[in-house]
């Protein structure tokens, strides 16, 4: 039994940049990479892929056989249906959500936010550092109750809302116990654009693993990334 688990939704539909998830940078898909760096989590059990049923996502779930990640496969626009599968399968107690388009999240940060959603005496339902952006964008984390989740799932029939995950955790805090970590003062940076959502973030994210590729630094963390960006002031305009 596995009772906290990373679950990550992808797919190869995008509306502004279709197949970002495979879009290889320094030697990798963009999906390794954010593998990869979850995977330094101290306290994680385990990373499932949470990807649909529409054949163009066949190209995932291959990706994770050969590279011997789990994956589950669900409604392609009911990614909370699909997220509940995906932890029900790995028999999950706690969630821990980390979007697909942020390759560069630093596992200190998600180990930060999965021990504040242990450490708090309020028996939260679920701890983020998303419901208002301090951290730079594309270093989110939510931690939850899957059995929250599961009642989220029974209370909410909208399409609009199921689509995203645990929106109606998020907007319901009368419901649900709900907390928000803000960043640190080092890294309260939420202009400074690390997630990937168009063609400009692709050059900028691979400028940013180019570099620390070549230094031969594969554990780079959130410091590093400011630090370089910060001395980028160029690189950092193209996404801002």
């Amino acid at each position: 039994m596995n009772p906290l688990v990373a679950s990550i939704q992808v797919r190869m539909g995008s509306s502004r940049y279709p197949g970002k998830v495979m879009h290889k940078i320094a030697g990798k898909p963009l999906l390794g990479h954010l593998v990869s760096r979850i995977q330094k989590s101290r306290l994680l059990d385990d990373i499932i892929i949470a990807t649909s049923v529409n054949q163009e996502n066949d190209v995932i779930e291959s990706y994770c056989e050969e590279n011997s990640i789990a994956c589950f496969r669900g409604e392609e626009d009911d990614v909370l249906e699909r997220t509940l599968g995906a932890l029900r399968k790995m028999n999950a107690r706690v969630g821990v959500e980390v979007y697909g388009d942020c390759p560069l999240i630093d596992p200190v940060i998600v180990d930060m936010i999965i021990e504040n959603f242990l450490n708090d005496e309020n028996d939260l339902d679920f701890v983020g550092n998303n419901l208002k952006t301090t951290f730079p964008p594309g270093m989110e984390v939510e931690v939850f109750k899957v059995s929250a989740l599961e009642d989220a799932a029974g209370k909410v029939a909208e399409p609009a809302i199921r689509e995203h995950g645990t929106l109606y955790i998020r907007q319901n805090p009368s419901i649900f116990k709900v907390k928000n970590v803000e960043a640190p003062v080092k890294w309260h940076r939420p202009e400074l654009e690390l997630e990937v959502d168009t063609e400009e973030d692709i050059y900028v994210v691979s400028q940013i693993f180019e570099y620390f590729r070549a230094l031969n630094n594969e554990n780079f963390g959130i410091d590093d990334i400011i630090e370089f960006m910060d001395g980028n002031p160029d690189l950092k305009k193209m996404n801002a």
